[in-house]
């Protein structure tokens, strides 16, 4: 069965170019982030479900060592050439984002999450979360925009699967400390008031 945790899923859009998620370039609150002076630190970076590979790109060129993965084959070859044209190095890797600890324990100080939290079932986030702290290194950061954000009890058709501020926390409590959360300015129109920047630390 064609599902979301299947890489014929999102192939199939990429490839029929069923894309309303990808902005056409780098998330503007992941620009203006790396902007300020208290940008982070380059380092290992982990961008999980990375598409055509615009925010991998852009932290590539800001100095971290980046790694993206996603299951479809059209969108990794997109961020590659992305990539080399920009002259910089960023690695892409065709895997299931829930066999990535296996695969990078512990390897990562920063994890950037977009779009894909959303995208997956949303029975399975609890399993995303921990997939997600065993990949970073005790300290290390997750960086995120969470979106769409809506009130509980909003109805959980999808991708994407909408979520509550409430349950980000709840869900993320265990494993992290919940350095910031909050609405962002640095956003496009259709998902203003509907996204919320995220700073965790990998307890």
């Amino acid at each position: 069965m064609d599902t979301v945790d299947g890489a014929t899923f999102w192939e199939t859009r990429y490839r029929s170019g069923t894309t309303p998620w990808d902005l056409g370039g780098p998330t503007p609150a992941f620009a203006q982030l790396l902007a300020e002076p208290t940008a982070p630190t380059p380092g290992r970076l982990l961008v999980p479900g990375c598409g055509r590979g615009y925010d991998a790109v852009l932290f590539a060129r800001h100095g971290f060592s980046v790694i993206g993965v996603d299951l479809a084959p059209t969108a990794l070859a997109h961020a590659a050439r992305l990539a080399r044209d920009a002259g910089v190095t960023c690695t892409v890797v065709e895997v299931d984002l829930f066999d990535l600890a296996g695969r990078y324990p512990g390897a990562f100080d920063y994890v950037l999450e977009y779009t894909c939290f959303c995208a997956i079932d949303p029975v399975r986030r609890r399993e995303y979360v921990q997939v997600l702290a065993d990949c970073l290194r005790p300290g290390g950061w997750l960086l995120g925009l969470f979106f769409p954000v809506l009130p509980p009890g909003y109805p959980r058709d999808g991708p994407p699967f909408a979520v509550a501020d409430a349950e980000i926390r709840a869900l993320f409590a265990d494993r992290f400390a919940i350095e910031h959360l909050a609405p962002t300015p640095h956003t496009i129109k259709p998902r203003r008031g509907r996204e919320l920047l995220a700073r965790f630390r990998r307890r």
